[in-house]
């Protein structure tokens, strides 16, 4: 009994194998590479983004500034709250 399941295990592994590598090649056939040249990139070709820039160097400063007076705005809230 053992040795016919055993038999069945390793059919199984087996077509687990075949289909696991069939739909890899599937999967690697329908797939493009990035940066290929005959597949468009629709955000760099588009007429939307034509006269936009990239992100400005010190753009991280304007974030950190954003998140610094949401804080204090926050905080000012709480104080002013607590004083009622």
């Amino acid at each position: 009994m053992g040795i016919m399941l055993q038999k069945e295990d390793d059919l199984n592994e087996e077509l687990t194998r075949k289909i696991s590598a069939d739909l890899r090649a599937k999967m690697d056939a329908t797939q493009n590479p990035v940066g290929d040249e005959k597949t468009p990139d629709f955000a760099e070709d588009s007429e939307y983004v034509k006269d936009f820039s990239k992100t400005g160097r010190f753009a991280w400063v304007w974030i950190m500034l954003t998140i610094v007076a949401v804080v204090a705005l926050i905080v000012l809230g709480l104080q002013k709250g607590g004083a009622n």
